[in-house]
């Protein structure tokens, strides 16, 4: 029994630091950190260098009118912004309707690859000291780009990420939920930035130097991460701004939400063996420590050690000599799974409770981990997947 208790607490523990001790230690790293070094922000170059904006599109014809004028509408010399398309394996009127815009160069290829296909083969016409990735379903703010090509006047930074923001609707648990779950995760790449660099960037808004680079195994799965943390791990800096976000709409339900996990999943454990470098200290230091704390434990262990904190929990409650403990603990889990389940049924049926969602979206990310092993599997040498539809 005392085995099964040792086993309980690491499990207990490693659950509770991946989700909550993390950002406190980060949070009091930081506050260390600039007591001895006060931040400053760099001044935007003058003049303002010459920029691609890239972006990866597959059958997005329903979005190419408000994606253009939402371009159009950003803060920057239109003389020194160059607008790239790349449509692979498109099949709808997207490269029609993108002929309308003489301001942009489209790249089309009849076979679809994936998207980091279509990152490897577009970037070779990219001619741009630095290159802002975005997708198509996604609106910038006006101030986007300037504010993303802010942070490369420090020579160490490689790679900048932008802030994702979910569109609230008030009629959705779903995507209130989803909201604060980026807030917290947008709170957390900031101090990661603040002391150190910013864990990977997400595709819906991130910039980086041409000449950095790298093409990407075509069966990517996480692209945006993997050419990121590539970047890192050749000693550059990941920045992160705020004030450069993407607008996106939250997935019409938790099935459609399921697709991305499940991919995020699987790409998140493809990552973890490609990236294996990155978890060497010795060689990577703090940024080591950032990566296996923010991306690592919740990409393998932690949801196992969550799913087994329950038997276990159950086994202490039935055998231990501190009963009256175990059984508070197991009380707690029991409620929390209670919630969860109400969550779900209340969001089976289209009703709206935020406070018994949490705990529903909570379970549903991690469990989502176990269905990305067949997911990868599946999908080995295959880039491509099902979008998910937006609300």
């Amino acid at each position: 029994m005392q085995t099964i208790a040792i086993i309980f607490w690491i499990a207990a523990c490693i659950v509770c630091y991946t989700y909550i001790g993390y950002g406190i230690v980060l949070w009091l790293a930081v506050r260390a950190r600039e007591r001895r070094h006060p931040r400053t922000e760099q001044p935007l170059p003058d003049p303002l260098p010459e920029v691609t904006l890239f972006i990866a599109a597959y059958n997005e014809e329903e979005i190419v009118a408000g994606k253009m004028r939402n371009c159009r509408a950003l803060d920057y010399p239109a003389d020194r912004l160059r607008i790239v398309w790349v449509t692979d394996g498109s099949t709808d009127r997207t490269n029609d309707l993108l002929a309308a815009y003489p301001e942009v160069t489209v790249h089309f290829a009849p076979e679809r690859r994936g998207k980091a296909a279509a990152f490897n083969r577009g970037m070779a016409f990219v001619a741009t000291p630095l290159v802002v990735f975005t997708d198509a379903n996604t609106m910038l703010n006006a101030e986007a780009v300037r504010e993303m090509i802010r942070p490369f006047g420090d020579p160490r930074v490689g790679c900048v990420a932008g802030e994702k923001r979910i569109v609230q609707d008030r009629a959705q648990a779903a995507a209130s939920t989803e909201g604060v779950y980026w807030k917290y995760e947008s709170k957390l790449k900031e101090w990661d930035h603040r002391l150190s660099t910013a864990v990977g960037a997400a595709g819906e808004l991130f910039a980086v130097r041409r000449e950095l680079f790298e093409e990407l195994p075509p069966d990517t799965l996480l692209d945006d991460f993997m050419l990121s943390m590539r970047i890192a791990a050749r000693g550059y800096k990941i920045a992160y701004t705020s004030e450069a976000y993407a607008i996106e709409e939250s997935s019409a339900d938790m099935a459609e939400e399921g697709k991305r996990k499940r991919r995020i999943a699987a790409g998140g454990l493809q990552s973890i063996w490609r990236l294996r470098p990155l978890l060497n200290p010795f060689r990577y230091g703090t940024m080591s420590w950032q990566y296996v704390s923010h991306r690592v434990l919740r990409w393998s262990v932690t949801p196992v050690l969550l799913v087994a904190l329950l038997p276990l929990n159950v086994a202490l409650a039935t055998g231990s000599g501190h009963r009256t403990l175990y059984d508070i603990l197991l009380a707690l889990q029991i409620v929390f799974y209670g919630c969860a389940w109400l969550g779900y049924r209340m969001a089976r049926r289209k009703l709206k409770n935020k406070l018994l969602f949490i705990p529903y979206y909570f379970l549903f990310m991690n469990l989502n981990v176990f269905r990305g092993v067949p997911y990868l599997v599946r999908h080995r040498g295959n880039g491509t997947w099902e979008k998910a539809r937006r609300a």
